[in-house]
């Protein structure tokens, strides 16, 4: 496969092998993109790069727990296309559970990639922007790292530790001229509940209702990125409601978690009581 126009930007998606990543590659590749296809399963992104608009797509795997393997990736980019325009760090993993029924290895497990993934990503980068004079950063999180809901406590705070991450390295960024964003999409449609991790055996089925009934999917989700880039912004809310509940747990939070837990409630009734 060709690099295409040497003029045209260049984007790399972690874990775009499925879902919410393969959308935004697809999305940026249609608005005239090279795009760095990366997914801990080489095939899955080989399969994304194949099908893309457009020419100077590239598929490689990578595991975004091993800093070696992002050292490398930063190599070749730099190789074949001598710049890097969009990182968005993508790659997630889903864990489920009340705190104290949560074990501690599944804690490691979501924050090494959900946390420590995207610092990996943006510890091996910045100073490539920062050399450039240019370029926007997107992290992905979750409302989940805003909402501070019940049941969730892993996978929140893995998420809630992204959006700080972003909120500083868009403070140190900003003089050389670098956007940061941070994405919180609430549920969508993906394959995250294929390795999800919960005590309660029920819990990945709960999701999936959720996300079915979202009424919002990965490509509406994908727009959003793609939108931010060409108009920066920091704050990616793509959800109707999360954007009033958001403000409303900043301006009123006690408010806020009085209607929290009466939602709470009627979707997860379970999330109040214990195992025991």
């Amino acid at each position: 496969m060709t690099n295409g126009s040497s003029t045209a930007p260049v984007v790399a998606i972690s874990g775009a092998g499925s879902g919410l990543g393969a959308a935004m590659a697809k999305t940026f590749a249609s608005a005239g993109y090279r795009v760095v296809v990366t997914d801990q399963h080489e095939d899955r992104a080989r399969q994304v790069a194949d099908r893309l608009d457009g020419e100077g797509h590239w598929a490689c795997a990578m595991d975004v727990t091993d800093s070696a393997q992002w050292a490398r990736l930063d190599d070749e980019i730099g190789t074949r296309y001598g710049r890097l325009d969009v990182l968005i760090n993508n790659a997630g993993v889903a864990t489920g559970g009340m705190l104290g029924e949560t074990p501690l290895d599944d804690w490691t497990w979501v924050l090494d990639i959900d946390l420590m993934g995207v610092v990996r990503g943006c510890h091996q980068f910045v100073d490539r922007f920062r050399g450039q004079g240019h370029g926007h950063i997107i992290n992905v999180a979750s409302f989940a790292g805003l909402a501070g809901a019940p049941a969730i406590a892993s996978y929140g705070t893995a998420k809630a530790g992204v959006i700080a991450l972003s909120e500083m390295l868009r403070a140190e960024l900003a003089p050389a001229g670098v956007e940061v964003s941070v994405l919180c999409p609430a549920f969508v449609t993906t394959k995250l509940t294929e390795t999800m991790r919960a005590p309660d055996g029920d819990y990945a089925e709960r999701v999936q209702r959720w996300m079915a009934r979202s009424g919002v999917s990965a490509e509406d989700v994908a727009a959003v990125v793609l939108s931010a880039v060409r108009r920066p912004k920091f704050m990616l809310l793509t959800h109707r409601d999360t954007r009033w509940m958001y403000r409303l747990k900043r301006w009123f939070p006690e408010l806020y978690f009085r209607i929290m837990m009466k939602q709470m409630r009627r979707m997860m009734p379970e999330a109040g009581k214990t195992s025991r």
